[in-house]
């Protein structure tokens, strides 16, 4: 096999060139992350049961989860975790080389078939499966220094103008604001008010549901097939409410003799956010901080790049005066300095092969062989790591 390759050169150089060129083209196709993809794929699945504690969350959530996920197919472990901020999440890891995309869609169908014994609450926010890589792909913090704009301004102003945005970009698999601080009218019940009218708060809990909701009323003198109409109306309903006074006259209870009992009487009511378990400032400014991760096979230096040119967009269109946004943390640090190591490296030991090699042979065209075979052989090595699964940075 050897003696044809020398004694057709022209051969042995075409074979060299279509490696080098196979190997160049999959430097472009390789996915850059900070670790290779050889851990075990993982789903995760979470959970919010608002109001509940870690032990509640783990015997109405995460056990029928566990349950019901537990032999899907090609998995191999999952570990749960349950806080007393209502939030469980469960990871479900699956052998090596599983595909993502189908374990993803298993565990759904897992998760759907016992919905229906999940809590109201719960089914309410939703159970959400996803699929990222775990390690933190980039940090930012958008904040101002215009004091007239609290935290949760920025948080909604983020939540509303700059992460749907940011969303829609080709390789993220995670994006969120740490924390939980969206408006919301927050509702403090007075206990000896209630104990005084014998109310629970399972009853306001289902007179919230009932008086705030979206209804279809319909339309009023549409026409049939015994009589026509001349006119017809579609009725309107107003939906939910929106400001704190709709909220405060809402009825709780009412007597013959038409006294009201209203939701003002029994509690006080303001206009704040969701939770204050979390807050984020940057030099002593409120800041909204999004943690974002990377999609399995997404190439992490482009979708790096993409961000920030996205950023610089909404900051010319979107951003308020005296807006910035700072990144926090980038991954793409860390893999450009491990790409440029490797580059010294195969260049160091290029000159180091090449001294050797000549030192013992004293002779330069014998020397120049394994000089080209270097090359060839390391560029050549790009085209048979897409068959693998492994990164380029790695």
């Amino acid at each position: 096999m050897f003696e044809k390759f020398i004694e057709r050169p022209v051969l042995s150089i075409v074979i060299s060139l279509l490696i080098l060129f196979a190997g160049a083209l999959s430097i472009f196709q390789l996915p850059i992350s900070q670790y290779p993809e050889i851990a075990p794929v993982e789903v995760n699945v979470t959970a919010e049961f608002a109001g509940s504690n870690a032990e509640t969350s783990v015997k109405a959530v995460v056990r029928p989860l566990e349950m019901a996920i537990n032999g899907v197919p090609k998995m191999r472990y999952m570990a749960s975790d349950a806080g007393n901020d209502g939030t469980s999440i469960i990871a479900i890891s699956f052998e090596t080389g599983t595909d993502v995309d189908m374990a993803a869609v298993n565990v759904q169908n897992r998760v759907s078939e016992v919905l229906g014994q999940l809590p109201e609450e719960v089914r309410m926010y939703g159970v959400k499966v996803g699929k990222e890589i775990n390690s933190m792909l980039m940090y930012l913090n958008i904040t101002t220094t215009d004091t007239t704009l609290d935290e949760k301004y920025i948080h909604n102003f983020v939540h509303i103008n700059i992460l749907e945005e940011l969303r829609r970009i080709e390789g993220i698999g995670f994006i969120d604001i740490m924390g939980q601080r969206e408006y919301a009218i927050r509702i403090w019940l007075k206990p000896d008010r209630l104990a005084a009218y014998n109310i629970s708060a399972d009853e306001i809990v289902e007179i919230l549901q009932e008086q705030n909701v979206e209804a279809a009323p319909g339309k009023v003198g549409e026409s049939s097939d015994f009589q026509s109409q001349s006119m017809q109306y579609i009725l309107k309903y107003r939906g939910r409410f929106t400001e704190e006074d709709e909220y405060r006259k809402i009825p709780v209870r009412a007597t013959p003799d038409g006294e009201i009992l209203r939701l003002e009487d029994v509690a006080d009511l303001e206009f704040n956010t969701v939770t204050y378990d979390t807050y984020a400032k940057e030099n002593g400014f409120p800041s909204a901080a999004l943690m974002i991760k990377q999609l399995p096979g997404s190439n992490a230096q482009e979708v790096i790049g993409r961000i920030k040119e996205k950023m610089e967009e909404l900051k010319e269109k979107v951003f308020l005066p005296g807006m910035e946004y700072t990144i926090g943390y980038d991954v793409s640090r860390f893999l450009m300095s491990s790409m440029k190591q490797v580059l010294i490296t195969f260049i160091i030991a290029f000159i180091l092969v090449f001294f050797v090699v000549y030192i013992f042979l004293g002779d330069f065209r014998s020397t120049l062989i394994p000089a080209i075979a270097i090359p060839v052989s390391l560029i050549g090595t790009f085209f048979f790591m897409t068959f693998f699964g492994f990164s380029i940075n790695m």
